[in-house]
């Protein structure tokens, strides 16, 4: 939403001072810290001694715009994202999340502007008054920290390296990092980094509290077999390539809590290539919520009484997203009507059908790819036991996307993406306000319609309309989404053991178009 400009970009000099000596894990990438005398910008919780004379920036790439580099000690490159700059309908937000996706990559910045209709002039005015720096050198910044982090926990090649981090060719990364770090990209690699199969281990770092247990609860009542595996430490899944051609060969990955009790989780990534790298991870960053800024959104919805003790209570809940939008919409079709364990079901055996299978499985339970929209477009799908209505949504979904009237773009406003999809016979307000939430991770994402939070607002057995509860919901905007966590969650049983038969259905059998029953897979 356009509030969230109005977001303040750096936090008072008093909090920022009390962050950094306090070392306080919460305002990680919140601010940077850079001392005058190296020259040199830290994280608020660098280990290192604190300099007298420091000043503060909004972000990396406002820090190194003024001729700071970066600290080799805490690396700013493990830094969170600022989740209130990159999530919502504010231009600033749905232009980081272009440059995230490598919107600058290959295009001026001009085309840039026209995605998010503003202005070229207007735009980079924006970025300058609110990150510091200019659009270029924010994607700039944000492709260096990532070389620098490839090159300190991984043994690839530079040249790999380069091209991961979107250079065109060896010799204009070489050039760029010497520029703007003052050293050549081997000499972070005095020590070897051991690597001992093909197997990239990188951290992803996140601001506390965060419910990685929550999180995995989730997903783990949702994952479908042969697809994805999630037990009580980790999830994993495979992967098509993304938008890398027929021939590329599929990978893998797991994430799971990163040991010693750091704020990060850990990235095992199988069989990725380098120029897509990037985009896996800003998909798990999203898919994990792993930039969300609790403070923020908790000071914001504490103002209602209802929300007030259910942040107390689970103040690390995120909003779960999902791999992949066509995949998410298509599990939120399929289990139109029906508990999670029968849509579960019933998905599964739309990808076992309709999926790639591998020819060796990954790992056990690491088989087959979700189907494209091109497998289910015209396919035959009352075959695996979808009722012919639902058959019909799943085809027009996947026409759909084909033929560019839906989409998961992301400079798309959440008004707008809703209305594509309830334009679509069979996705009516819940389903296209649910792939908002778990699709693109909108954080103000709310499916009134959702017979659960209806109930659950009131808190006393009667049910609000859907009318009286956007109303209600109005006061949450930014947040909608993580309201709609955490009440779902307050609507459920504790998470239960892995190996529970049973799976609670408050998260998605639903009637559609018109009432849901409850919310989803």
């Amino acid at each position: 939403m356009s509030n969230l400009a109005a977001i303040a970009v750096l936090p008072s000099p008093q909090v920022c001072e009390q962050a950094r000596l306090s070392r306080d894990p919460r305002f990680d990438g919140l601010f940077f810290t850079a001392v005058l005398s190296t020259r040199i910008y830290c994280r608020p919780v660098c280990p290192a001694p604190w300099a007298k004379k420091v000043v503060y920036y909004a972000t990396a790439a406002a820090a190194e715009a003024a001729g700071f580099r970066p600290c080799l000690r805490c690396r700013p490159e493990l830094s969170p994202g600022d989740g209130a700059w990159r999530r919502g309908d504010a231009v600033l937000a749905r232009a980081l999340k272009l440059i995230d996706q490598g919107a600058l990559d290959e295009q001026p910045l001009s085309a840039l502007a026209e995605r998010v209709d503003i202005g070229e002039r207007q735009l980079r005015r924006l970025f300058v008054e609110r990150l510091g720096a200019a659009p270029i050198g924010v994607h700039g910044t944000r492709r260096l920290l990532f070389a620098k982090q490839l090159l300190t926990e991984t043994a690839l090649p530079i040249t790999e390296i380069a091209l991961a981090a979107g250079f065109g060719s060896l010799r204009r990364f070489n050039a760029a990092f010497r520029e703007a770090y003052r050293m050549a990209p081997r000499d972070l690699r005095k020590r070897p980094v051991v690597q001992a199969d093909e197997t990239l281990t990188l951290r992803l770092g996140y601001r506390p509290p965060y419910d990685f247990a929550a999180m995995l609860h989730f997903l783990r009542g949702r994952a479908l077999p042969g697809v994805e595996v999630v037990d009580d430490t980790s999830y994993a899944r495979v992967f098509a390539p993304i938008d890398a051609g027929p021939n590329a060969t599929p990978g893998w990955l797991r994430i799971s809590a990163w040991p010693d009790g750091e704020n990060a989780l850990k990235l095992e990534l199988h069989g990725a290539q380098p120029s897509r790298m990037l985009q896996i991870i800003n998909r798990l960053r999203r898919m994990f919520d792993l930039d969300s800024d609790p403070q923020t959104i908790v000071e914001a919805l504490s103002a209602c009484p209802r929300l007030r003790p259910l942040l107390q209570q689970n103040p690390g809940l995120r909003v779960p997203s999902g791999w992949d939008g066509f995949e998410i919409a298509i599990r939120a079709i399929v289990g139109q009507q029906v508990s999670v364990a029968a849509a579960r079901t019933v998905t599964a055996r739309l990808a076992q059908r309709f999926g790639q299978t591998l020819p060796v499985p990954f790992a056990p339970g690491l088989e087959h790819l979700f189907p494209t929209p091109e497998a289910l477009a015209e396919a035959d799908l009352t075959s695996i036991g979808l009722t012919r209505a639902r058959a019909d949504t799943v085809r027009t979904v996947a026409r759909a996307l084909l033929d560019g009237r839906v989409d998961f773009k992301p400079e798309r406003m959440l008004d707008d993406f809703v209305s594509r999809w309830v334009a679509l016979p069979g996705i009516g307000p819940w389903t296209a306000q649910y792939i908002a939430l778990r699709a693109l991770g909108h954080p103000d994402a709310f499916p009134a319609d959702d017979l659960v939070l209806q109930r659950a607002v009131p808190n006393d057995g009667t049910r609000m309309s859907a009318k009286t509860l956007n109303a209600q919901a109005e006061a949450w905007r930014p947040w909608r989404a993580y309201a709609v966590i955490q009440l779902w969650r307050d609507s459920m049983n504790a998470p239960k053991p892995v190996n529970e038969k049973k799976t609670s259905h408050a998260l998605h059998a639903h009637r559609q178009p018109s009432r849901p029953a409850a919310a989803g897979l």
